[in-house]
């Protein structure tokens, strides 16, 4: 099961039908779909806003498939339900996901930004079950 996966492979489509696969962490809460979090203004979250048929497959920290990948459509988590996905990413991630959230959260200090930055969770349905 790709939840299992340290990372996957998530491949969105750019506008020209361009595949662009970037590795991402990935959990699950109930072992059917995947849920992933990624900041509001990276470019696979406005692809997917745009298109959210992706593939996922197994990957290494690099991107680099480790397995076949599996067509899956993205949908987009409202605040309330996302809120479990920050719970099982410090689960499963631990000690590297805190660190990210301090690294994170000091850039935007020096970098004098105004509010808090803001995450958007997904989740990721494999088409073939739907």
């Amino acid at each position: 099961m790709l939840a299992n996966e340290g990372y996957i492979s998530l491949t969105t489509y750019r506008r020209d039908g361009t595949v662009v696969a970037t590795p991402v962490w990935v959990v699950s809460d109930d072992g059917k779909r995947l849920l992933v979090w990624t900041g509001s203004e990276m470019w696979k979250a406005k692809r997917i806003r745009r298109d959210p048929c992706v593939l996922v497959a197994p990957s290494d920290a690099r991107g680099r498939a480790k397995g076949d990948a599996v067509p899956g459509e993205a949908r987009f988590l409202d605040a309330a339900d996302g809120q479990p996905v920050i719970r099982l990413l410090r689960q499963k991630y631990g000690f590297q996901k805190r660190a990210l959230d301090a690294y994170n959260s000091l850039v935007r200090k020096l970098g004098r930004r105004c509010g808090p930055a803001r995450s958007v969770y997904i989740e990721i349905v494999d088409q073939q079950q739907v």
